[in-house]
């Protein structure tokens, strides 16, 4: 149990990694319909 303030803070910086790249992958993922809607 002495260990769960390093895993807190590893869970807190994993988190904003995490939403960021969901972010990326979602504006990527638009882009590609979008860009596939263009074209056909």
């Amino acid at each position: 149990m002495a260990e769960n303030k390093p895993e807190t803070s590893f869970w807190a910086k994993y988190k904003k990694f995490a939403t960021t790249e969901i972010l990326m992958y979602l504006i990527m993922i638009i882009g590609i319909a979008i860009g596939l809607i263009v074209l056909s």
